[in-house]
């Protein structure tokens, strides 16, 4: 039995050393060749360097993944970094000098060439492909360590392959340098230090994957090292580390935190936020590890103070505060923003949404039976509908009609109603259709050059509020 155990050992021990080994085939004097190489930026490496910054620089401020990935592809920045790890897994340290001094010419040539595009650019907002690059986390560091095992692994070849510019994509080592340049061309420190905090990671663990393999490879020695002071240099190596994890981490906890608060909440408005008389439009949630926020924004009728003390004791079972056993948030906060309520800056704080959020409110409210219309077919059968039920009874709420009329149109007395019977004709044909009209009365204060404006408005609201295009306005 025993026997039979260790054959199979043996047997498992030989299959995976046949898989995952990678000894074989190494060519380390062609390997140090080429990093070394790769290392110098003068001439057209440096030219090289400053178009790819470029490029990289416009895929950011037009939010385009295509031309940051091309950028990445043709950029040299990984030839000093690799160095880094190399010289120091050898002890050579005139090539670690040598690569040091690169990447310090590479920094200042991206930082250079990006925040003159940022401030030339009349482009000046800061899209999400920028912004991810400004808040890295732990899970940064694994995918620059990850993507420098492979791409030292993939360099030490006999046959060399393309997977440094896989690592090169991966890694993101240029986008975070352009966010750099955007932080210092608008003087947005937080944006500069947390692109560069990410370069500086990136390069930090790609050259550590680079020392790593190179000492697992058994590449030679330049210079020999006492036992002394090797270990000295591993710890002040391991202290180093521990210290610039500690930020990317503290990053990744705040960012968890977050998303936990976020699902909640959500799940909160979901479930918790529905109002007798009052349509939720839309919700803000502003998270802070000590005091978080839920802005709720209604319309409709008045949402009193006891309603909110419900929401607030609704909010309790959500297991957001501190009393849990991770809380998320040290206490969070309901702000209700209605129309007809006491905040009378409602207008005002509804503007703050983006017009993404605004034109997903209009889809959500008006423009539901859209979604359900998918084929001629479908949209003929919800027509039928439409006139069977209009036939019935009228569905125009003309009473809250009347207040948000007045709402979007402070000038506004009142309308009437009417459905119009439009006749058109041709040479050999005639047809007619349906026309809801709107007789509108403004106050007389109003002066008549800007009525003309005020009864459009008054129809493209209609329109959108009633999902009905051939809605017209007139004055009486």
């Amino acid at each position: 039995m025993k026997n039979d155990i260790k054959h199979i050992l043996l047997s498992l021990k030989n299959v995976f050393t046949y898989v995952l080994g990678f000894k074989e085939g190494t060519d380390i004097p062609a390997t140090i060749a080429g990093i070394k190489k790769d290392i110098g930026f003068a001439g057209h490496t440096a030219w090289i360097l400053m178009f790819s910054i470029f490029i990289a620089s416009i895929g950011l401020n037009v939010n385009s993944t295509a031309v940051i990935i091309g950028a990445m592809l043709i950029s040299p920045l990984m030839g000093p970094i690799l160095g880094v790890g190399l010289s120091v897994a050898t002890n050579d340290y005139d090539t670690l000098l040598r690569s040091l001094k690169n990447i310090g010419i590479a920094i200042f040539i991206s930082l250079f060439t990006s925040t003159l595009y940022f401030l030339i650019t009349p482009l000046d907002i800061a899209q999400s492909e920028l912004i991810a690059r400004t808040k890295p986390t732990i899970l940064d560091v694994l995918v620059a360590l990850l993507g420098g095992f492979a791409g030292i692994i993939a360099g030490s070849r006999k046959e060399k392959g393309n997977v440094v510019s896989g690592v090169a994509i991966a890694t993101a080592l240029m986008p975070p340098l352009c966010t750099a340049g955007y932080g210092l061309a608008h003087l947005n420190w937080e944006y500069f230090l947390g692109a560069f905090y990410l370069f500086f990671i990136n390069s930090i663990f790609i050259s550590l994957a680079t020392f790593i393999i190179v000492r697992y490879l058994k590449f030679p020695l330049v210079e020999y090292v006492n036992k002394e002071k090797l270990k000295r240099y591993k710890i002040m190596l391991i202290s180093f580390l521990i210290i610039i994890l500690i930020p990317s981490t503290v990053i990744f906890y705040y960012v968890i935190q977050e998303t936990r608060f976020k699902v909640k909440t959500e799940d909160f408005v979901a479930a918790e936020c529905s109002m007798e008389g009052s349509e939720l439009l839309n919700y803000k949630l502003t998270y802070n590890d000590t005091l978080s926020v839920i802005d709720l924004y209604y319309m409709g009728a008045e949402i009193n103070a006891p309603k909110i003390a419900q929401l607030e004791a609704n909010l309790r079972r959500y297991e957001l505060t501190k009393g849990n056993w991770i809380p998320i948030t040290d206490a969070v906060i309901i702000k209700v923003h209605q129309e007809g309520g006491k905040d009378f800056n409602f207008d005002e704080k509804l503007s703050e949404l983006n017009n993404t959020l605004r034109m997903k409110i209009l889809e959500d409210i008006y423009t539901k039976n859209e979604e359900l219309v998918q084929g001629k077919d479908q949209k003929i059968k919800l027509l039928e509908d439409r006139i069977m039920t209009l036939s019935k009874q009228d569905t125009i709420p003309f009473l809250q009609l009347s207040k948000e009329m007045k709402y979007q149109i402070p000038t506004f007395e009142k309308f009437a109603y009417s459905k119009l019977i439009e006749v058109t004709t041709s040479t050999d044909s005639f047809y007619y259709d349906t026309i809801p009209v709107f007789l509108v009365k403004l106050a007389s204060k109003q002066k008549s050059s800007s009525k003309k404006s005020t009864l459009a408005k008054a129809e493209s609201w209609l329109q959108i509020r009633l999902s009905d295009e051939k809605i017209k306005v007139l004055e009486y």
